[in-house]
């Protein structure tokens, strides 16, 4: 620990939620009970890249630009999401103002968001290979370069694929939790964020459905458990923070599909499947859970488009001008107008009308080109009994070296019974703050802009 710091490490446990602690999560619970506690008020769009970002910069969405986890890059006409680098976020963030005042303060960072080309003095992140013959191999990027190597060699190779898609489970968090120890070991760094992404999967699968859940929640217990013994005995203030509380859905909402029928769309047909023309579209939507972002090329549709989101079922809200003021994202990468989906209701990308025609990445788990977020790529379709031969072959002859495609993504939007990015009714739905420190931290609610000093305090006491 150096002069005048102390040691602090923050676990985000995302979708965690005071609904959530309890039985199963007997260590969480205890912790809880032993510490100090308090609920945060979520940011809007309740979302990774803009929760973390908002933690660590202290800023809203305005001021940093993080205005989801993805938006249309007007210069390029792109959607893009899950960028990686940290020159996308407009505002300093915690690390930077905590070497100023000790230049002896280092930072690890395991997986949050805008991780690479950043300030910190220790990164990792995810960045598969994209071989030459189509294959996608698990891998990940850090600084400095040689602790890739470093902790690939002790821990095996970062399990991707359980990270995201169908295969998802604990094993990804495991890893990452591991890493965090190793670079600990290695480093000692001032300041640890570690990413345990465990608990989205199953309840964005589920919803808060205790006999499906219940695994997860003590999988996800047992993992925090490992790390806080391990950190206490190095001494470290913890602290269990969250980004977002998921809810349970039932009404996928095809924004694209009501703005293609109102001939706001523009759609590119190749090789007989549809591809969306943002570039060429009057107005689109870039959706994201339960928010989707509504850009406009003509201006002049912007009041006809207004009215007509606000007529459609599930939709809460319809944002624009001095109101996305009011929710901080007047920021240039904001959608014209910003949807809300009202709590049973979220967003899916669609923009097809017929599934013959669906461009052939809506089958693949392919974060990167689709204009929107899509849960469903956590799924195989129930319905299809051989989907798992499919996948085998598949496999095989991946490995023999023929260009195969994993196209086995259903299009069934109505499977996903869990999501977030709106603001919950109930408080025992937001993200929490737990620290180990029996400090007093005034209040049982903050805003998500006040969790940058809640930590800052931790680190210089």
């Amino acid at each position: 620990t150096i002069k005048g710091m102390n040691k602090t490490v923050v676990l985000n446990v995302v979708g965690l939620t005071n609904r959530l602690i309890g039985e199963h999560t007997p260590f969480i619970k205890l912790f809880l009970e032993k510490g100090a506690s308090a609920s945060i008020e979520p940011v809007l769009p309740a979302v990774t890249c803009t929760s973390q970002t908002t933690y660590l910069t202290g800023k809203w969405p305005a001021e940093h630009g993080i205005v989801g986890n993805g938006w249309y890059f007007k210069d390029e006409c792109e959607v893009k999401f899950w960028r990686q680098s940290n020159k996308l976020t407009q505002s300093d963030k915690l690390w930077d103002d905590m070497k100023q005042l000790n230049s002896d303060f280092t930072c690890a960072n395991l997986f949050w968001w805008y991780n690479m080309y950043s300030t910190v003095d220790y990164s990792v992140t995810p960045r598969p290979n994209y071989l030459a013959d189509g294959r996608k191999i698990p891998d990940i990027y850090s600084h400095p370069p040689e602790l890739r190597d470093q902790l690939q060699q002790e821990l095996g190779v970062f399990p991707l694929f359980n990270f995201w898609g169908p295969k998802t489970s604990v094993k990804s968090s495991q890893w990452i939790a591991d890493a965090a120890i190793k670079t600990d070991q290695l480093h000692d760094p001032t300041l640890t964020l570690v990413y345990l992404p465990h608990l989205d999967y199953n309840l964005q699968r589920y919803g808060i459905d205790f006999s499906q859940i219940s695994k997860d929640l003590n999988e996800i217990d047992e993992l925090v458990k490992k790390l806080v013994s391990y950190y206490d005995n190095e001494n470290t203030n913890i602290v269990l923070l969250s980004e977002y509380g998921i809810t349970n859905v039932n009404n996928p909402i095809h924004i694209n599909r009501i703005l293609r029928s109102e001939g706001l769309i523009t759609i590119r047909e190749e090789r007989g499947l549809e591809l969306l023309d943002t570039g060429a579209s009057k107005a689109f939507a870039v959706a994201d859970h339960q928010i989707a972002h509504i850009y406009l090329n003509d201006h002049t549709v912007k009041n006809e488009v207004k009215e007509l989101l606000k007529g459609i079922k599930g939709v809460e809200k319809v944002l624009s001008n001095n109101e996305l003021e009011e929710a901080h994202l007047n920021h240039d990468r904001c959608g014209d107008l910003l949807l809300i989906a009202d709590k049973n209701s979220w967003f899916t990308y669609y923009f097809w009308m017929d599934d013959e025609k669906a461009p052939d990445y809506a089958r693949m788990v392919d974060i990167h080109k689709k204009p929107g977020y899509d849960p469903v790529e956590m799924f195989t379709d129930p319905e299809d009994k051989f989907v798992m031969p499919k996948v085998i072959l598949k496999l095989l002859k991946k490995k023999l070296g023929f260009r195969t495609v994993m196209n086995i993504i259903p299009l069934k939007a109505n499977l996903v019974k869990g999501s977030h990015g709106r603001i919950p009714e109930d408080q025992s739905d937001y993200p929490v703050f737990i620290t180990n420190k029996k400090v007093s931290l005034k209040q049982d609610l903050f805003k998500s802009t006040e969790v940058y000093q809640l930590i800052a305090k931790l680190l210089t006491g």
